[in-house]
């Protein structure tokens, strides 16, 4: 590993801005998959060093903001019973679900808590066996090791005061339904290098094959992210389809056995409702049935609740990069950080939270 100001260094950045000036030579549109590269192109003006030749759109790489209003008001309803301590990522507490968030739900008396870990809330859980302890495993591929290890470790400690509300969701169908959506614009991609990290990139080889789009994967910091677009409009300008790895420094093809091997011991792949796009068939993944006892929404009986997302928020059509935050007609009026109508401007990693911090007076 390296130091983070090698890959903020002015000059290098330079370099890779006038690489990707002599490269282009004809108009290409290219997607960043993860909100922390979005949060990183905006808050250093990456996409205002771009020629004209190039435009940026950005991806679906934020869980939190592709969760859907259905799962929320799951957690909502599940962390709003007596008994229960219902532990989140702190990005999910203020994500409003059809009537309220969970941080609503703790000023009502609910014992909803902030973690870093799921190990925190299976600690809970041993030390209080009288209390329902819930976990919101949310996340790409990036947090399924860890959750997945919380689930087995649960089992071997019998713990039956445990479970989890699985929210996973898998890159790869994400790409794929973009590239077959009507009228899709994208004509190649920055992958997640967190992801990756876990997954490798092995995956995303038929992907470019099969759609004829180079994929790079990409890391996070500016010199990254304009190495990894370099990289990708090269490709195109040479027409080449196949996957390369920016982010070397931390990502193998293989990607990491290990974490690949408890991913699949205790979930399975199923389809999977996204937030403002729908249902992505095998996008997402699930608690096996031998692990059945520890999926909360079995335990709280939940799992057949439905709702309608709102109409005043348009975060399918951004996740789907069809739309900037700011064409939506709520952006920093209606909608904002303080009061968000959707995911996207809540997040950490959301395009909206970051179009507002970053470029609104740019």
């Amino acid at each position: 590993m390296k130091y983070v100001d090698e890959y903020r260094d002015e000059t290098a950045a330079q370099r890779y801005v006038e690489a990707i000036q002599r490269t282009a030579t004809r108009p290409w549109t290219l997607m960043e998959i993860c909100g922390g590269q979005t949060h990183t192109i905006l808050k250093f003006g990456l996409d205002r060093m771009l020629p004209k030749e190039v435009t940026l759109v950005h991806g679906p790489g934020c869980p939190v903001c592709v969760t859907p209003v259905e799962l929320l008001d799951k957690a909502i309803a599940i962390a709003s019973r007596p008994g229960v301590t219902f532990f989140s990522f702190g990005d999910m507490l203020r994500v409003p679900g059809s009537h309220e968030d969970l941080l609503m739900v703790k000023a009502e008396g609910g014992d909803v808590r902030m973690v870093y870990s799921p190990l925190d809330a299976l600690k809970l859980a041993q030390q209080d066996p009288d209390r329902e302890v819930v976990f919101f495993a949310v996340g790409f591929e990036t947090t399924a090791p860890a959750n997945a290890m919380a689930v087995w470790q649960a089992r071997q400690m019998g713990l039956r005061n445990f479970s989890v509300l699985s929210a996973h969701v898998l890159v790869p169908p994400a790409i794929e339904a973009i590239l077959d959506a009507p009228g899709n614009e994208v004509q190649g991609f920055l992958a997640p290098g967190h992801v990756c990290t876990v997954m490798g990139y092995w995956e995303y080889e038929p992907i470019a094959g099969r759609y004829q789009v180079p994929i790079v994967v990409t890391g996070f910091e500016p010199v990254d992210i304009l190495q990894g677009l370099y990289m990708t409009l090269k490709a195109l300008e040479e027409g080449r389809w196949e996957v390369e790895n920016q982010y070397a420094r931390s990502v193998r093809r293989e990607g990491n056995a290990q974490a690949q091997q408890i991913i699949r011991q205790v979930f399975e792949v199923t389809d999977r409702a996204w937030r403002g796009i729908g249902v992505i068939p095998r996008s997402g993944l699930r608690l096996r049935e031998e692990y059945a006892e520890f999926d909360a929404e079995r335990r709280f009986d939940v799992a057949d609740m439905t709702v309608e997302e709102s109409p005043d928020c348009i975060a399918g059509l951004i996740l789907q990069g069809q739309n900037k935050p700011t064409e939506c007609t709520a952006f920093s009026t209606r909608c904002t950080p303080e009061h968000p109508l959707g995911a996207p401007m809540v997040s950490s990693e959301g395009a909206c939270a970051a179009y507002y911090r970053y470029t609104r007076e740019a």
